[in-house]
């Protein structure tokens, strides 16, 4: 199987992450600021590549979309901003949970970091294998902070004890150094042990920072692990390619 792990940056570069998706095919995609809207999605689909744009352009049938919040456009209508998932194969199982005491909210004051709220997703497809996405929250320091360290707890605890094969994904805000990836020791993170240095493509910033990073038990096989420089995002795309074992 092949897995994508990438923040869409709102699908902004509209056409090249569509395109992107659509030239780099994959089982899974794991996403981080991915938007949709129900109520509007033709102003969403016109202005970003949305996560139904993404669905059509991989021949996607299946996804899990968690919201972290949602900000008000044309007549009143919510665009929705989140973590999601997208597989091939059915999804059975699927939950979310939201880390650091936070909670979906409708029109944050995004101007005072009103959007720092996160969610972490779990599922499991019908070939038994356990996904978990993440976002984690973003501070000046790749190290994080203790706020960092909690949070990943809170996401571990979704993992710790599991008997199935399991993969994590997520932009996480932090490199393999930082004390909050200690909780995560459990698990085998592939960007440290594939010696990922950059997965930033340093369109807003401009130094070399691992955040992106795929995590794995010891029931999954690793057959490929890279980055793409292809440009669809502010973030490098990461593709795990792998076997359950």
């Amino acid at each position: 199987m092949k897995i994508l792990q990438l923040n869409v940056w709102t699908g902004r570069l509209k056409g090249a992450l569509e395109r992107f998706v659509r030239e780099n095919e994959a089982d899974v995609i794991c996403m981080q600021e991915a938007v949709w809207s129900e109520d509007a999605p033709g102003v969403v689909n016109y202005a970003f590549d949305s996560v139904d744009k993404l669905m059509a352009a991989g021949h996607y049938k299946y996804d899990y979309r968690s919201a972290n919040f949602a900000i008000k456009i044309g007549n009143n209508c919510l665009m929705k901003q989140g973590n999601v998932i997208l597989s091939k194969t059915p999804i059975v199982e699927k939950e979310t949970i939201f880390v650091g005491g936070t909670a979906y909210s409708e029109s944050p004051d995004l101007e005072h970091g009103g959007d720092q709220v996160y969610n972490a997703q779990k599922i499991t497809l019908e070939n038994g294998l356990v996904i978990v996405n993440y976002h984690g929250f973003w501070s000046t320091d790749p190290l994080g902070d203790e706020r960092h360290v909690q949070c990943m707890h809170e996401v571990a605890d979704l993992m710790r004890g599991e008997k199935r094969p399991v993969i994590m994904c997520g932009d996480l805000n932090v490199v393999a150094e930082s004390p909050a990836m200690r909780e995560l020791n459990f698990m085998h993170d592939l960007t440290a042990e594939f010696n990922i240095k950059q997965t930033l493509q340093n369109l807003k910033f401009v130094k070399d920072v691992a955040c992106d990073h795929v995590l794995i038990n010891d029931k999954i096989n690793v057959k490929k692990y890279q980055t793409l420089d292809q440009l669809a995002s502010d973030h490098k795309a990461v593709l795990t390619e792998f076997e359950i074992a």
